[in-house]
């Protein structure tokens, strides 16, 4: 199964990526043939939402090392809990794509009603409470932590990483795994999946294909796993590197305004609100400022228009990597921040509570 899942994933997988061109397997060479092996090895398959960013070699390396470390290694974290928790994360930001991808897994990882429920969004239907509780504290319904602490980097690791990857997988990727209208048998694919989601893969692998970096002091998540805490970090600093390379001062200065301003929160269906804040710039930054800004509070509005008008002034493949993958990364570490300042405001109310009872 493992093999014949690979070899169509090569043919039909990176056929779907569309704004860029994807590095075919046959083609690729150091960084960016290190990464794909690895892919397919522990992953099973040349996954599309990790190959869509092989035009930017050292973003490729730093996105696999996020989904690795976090959602792929056998860690403390359950698999059925951390899928449950990319699903999750996936719908609360709109991302049919990876709804599709994680919520197939889920039927091959848990209990029929609990992956219906999981798929469903109702978290009240979940029998397993392990599952049910993690999947509440990714919504943002729970703060109080609710694994042991030997698990927490791996359930925040999962969520940082999705979302960032929803973001670029909304940009890149189609609306959904299964074409409109297919009759999907959900629960087989996810039981012949199943071999490939167990697989047995020890931390720290991807960690190596990138440099070194210091740890930031928001990565305090991770601080209980070694593989999380430095492969994160690495993948921050290659990140902020490419942002720095591909995205203009004054744009990435607006987004984080613009982050700060609204939460993160999906502004609606117009794009008026991004227009408007780009208009702010000089004329030359506008469309990067738009592009940006949409991928990282409502990803899902990005379409080819938005795109075409960025690349008007001859931006390559790579650049529209990195200025996404930026904006993304920024947008998922903002909601880091914000996630873990909510619970430490509920934890301290509980103190106060506790004191004067």
């Amino acid at each position: 199964m493992t093999g014949l899942v690979a070899r169509m994933t090569r043919r039909r997988g990176l056929s779907q990526v569309r704004h860029v061109t994807p590095v075919p397997p046959s083609a690729a060479r150091g960084l960016v043939a290190d990464v794909y092996a690895q892919v397919e090895r522990d992953f099973g398959m040349l996954a599309p939402p990790v190959a869509l960013h092989s035009p930017a070699p050292e973003s490729l390396a730093a996105a696999w090392a996020m989904v690795r470390e976090s959602l792929v290694v056998s860690g403390p974290l359950d698999r059925a809990v951390k899928e449950a928790v990319a699903t999750a994360v996936s719908q609360q930001n709109s991302c049919p794509y990876c709804v599709d991808v994680h919520g197939t897994m889920a039927h091959g990882l848990m209990a029929e009603r609990d992956a219906a429920a999981v798929n469903g969004g109702r978290i009240e239907e979940i029998a397993d409470v392990a599952i049910r509780r993690a999947v509440a504290w990714a919504r943002g319904d729970l703060d109080d932590m609710p694994v042991p602490a030997e698990q927490a980097p791996e359930l925040w690791g999962t969520a940082v990483t999705f979302q960032y990857l929803n973001r670029m997988v909304n940009v890149f990727l189609p609306d959904g795994l299964f074409p409109a209208g297919a009759a999907v048998p959900r629960r087989l694919i996810g039981v012949l999946a199943r071999p490939l989601v167990r697989r047995m893969s020890g931390p720290g692998a991807a960690v190596r294909l990138l440099p070194p970096a210091p740890i930031p002091d928001d990565l305090h998540w991770a601080s209980e796993s070694v593989a999380l805490r430095e492969g994160f970090a690495a993948a921050y600093a290659v990140m902020e590197e490419a942002g720095a390379r591909a995205v203009p001062d004054d744009v990435r200065e607006l987004v984080l305004g613009q982050l700060a301003l609204r939460g993160g929160r999906p502004p609606g269906l117009s794009r008026g609100w991004a227009h408007e804040a780009a208009a702010r710039l000089r004329p030359a930054e506008r469309a990067a400022a738009r592009l940006a800004l949409l991928t990282a509070i409502a990803a899902y509005q990005v379409d080819a228009t938005v795109v075409d008008d960025f690349r008007r002034d001859g931006a390559g493949d790579r650049t529209l990597i990195e200025l996404t993958a930026w904006a993304s990364f920024t947008a998922a570490r903002h909601w880091a921040s914000a996630r873990a300042q909510t619970a430490q405001t509920a934890q301290t109310a509980q103190r106060q509570r506790d004191g004067k009872g």
